[in-house]
């Protein structure tokens, strides 16, 4: 009789369905472990006491973490940090179950819902959708800012390839910029432009540190204000990492707002929620948390025609980013 603990095809499915490693993982994280470890608290029950925790089930959760590589244990009952350990506490920002990590570790126990209903369970868990959680949650919320700004993703340091070129860009629009890392590194690029960066209040609040880092913030204002409202007027509007937080009919509702205030020879870049058609579909948590999806250029092109843009070009640029190109809808 076959052995059904063998991998078949390659694939352990044993191991690919252990929950117990990255919920050891987040606890450890979020109860600041490494931390107190390297400020002296080895033996499990100062540690304990450190991390304001039962010491036996904290004891279970560092012996399983050891037994897969993270920390180690010297003797009995008495742990250090390892490589593996000491970015378990550079990682802490992003998966504490208090914070942001929290919030996206969570939400995967919707996704049944989501794959029964095509739409986001997660009000049901938090009690709010997801941008109204934030708002309400300014701590989080300044966490979501850092995993997707600088602090999460790095700084960007590419410049988005424009059919036109870019000697008639004046104004850049960054809409739903966060606090405005893209918006930085095009301005640094193309010194004749000035910026414009539109989000929520708190994000914008945010956005100065940015800007005064990379030199730039002369040459930016910030509109604090939803993108589902009128937008200022500019040259190009660019879009990153937004349409995959929407599903069709909001997208179709940003992209009409950036063509309505476009000037006549603007143009939309669109960074992130569209892929070519034959990409694999892949699932993101912005699907769980927002509803939103990535569409194939196929689909995007109908949703661009219906907000009043043509599609002038698609496809990697040299950063390696899909980049979905549109201008005003010839009349």
């Amino acid at each position: 009789m076959a052995d059904d603990r063998i991998p078949q095809d390659g694939v352990d499915l044993e191991e690919m369905l252990d929950l117990t490693t990255p919920w050891c993982l987040r606890v450890a994280a979020t109860l600041r472990i490494p931390e107190h470890i390297t400020a002296g608290h080895t033996d499990i029950g100062a540690l304990a006491a450190a991390a304001q925790c039962d010491r036996d089930a904290l004891h279970a959760v560092l012996d399983h973490l050891v037994s897969r590589g993270v920390f180690t244990q010297d003797s009995p009952g008495r742990f250090s940090c390892n490589r593996a350990a000491e970015g378990l506490a550079e990682a802490r920002r992003f998966i504490d179950l208090d914070g942001i990590g929290g919030r996206m570790a969570h939400t995967w126990g919707t996704l049944l819902d989501y794959v029964r209903t095509g739409q986001p369970s997660y009000e049901k868990v938090f009690g709010r959708p997801f941008w109204e959680d934030l708002a309400a949650h300014p701590r989080i919320a300044a966490d979501f800012d850092a995993l997707m700004g600088p602090v999460g993703h790095g700084v960007p340091d590419y410049d988005i390839e424009l059919t036109s070129g870019w000697e008639a860009v004046v104004t850049i629009v960054d809409v739903g910029g966060g606090t405005g890392a893209l918006l930085a590194s095009l301005l640094r690029r193309h010194p004749r432009a000035c910026g414009i960066l539109v989000d929520l209040p708190g994000p914008v609040a945010r956005a100065a540190e940015t800007m005064e880092a990379a030199g730039v913030a002369g040459r930016v204002t910030t509109e604090a204000q939803s993108f589902f409202d009128p937008l200022p007027a500019g040259d190009l509007y660019v879009l990153r990492k937004v349409l995959n937080d929407w599903p069709d009919e909001p997208t179709v509702a940003i992209l009409r707002r950036c063509a309505e205030a476009a000037r006549p020879d603007g143009r939309i870049a669109v960074l992130g929620g569209v892929a070519a058609d034959d990409t694999p579909r892949s699932l993101g948590i912005d699907m769980l948390i927002t509803g939103g999806t990535t569409s194939t250029l196929t689909q995007f092109t109908e949703l661009a025609r219906r907000a009043g843009l043509d599609i002038v070009a698609a496809g990697p640029q040299s950063s390696a980013r899909y980049v979905v190109e549109c201008q005003l809808e010839e009349s």
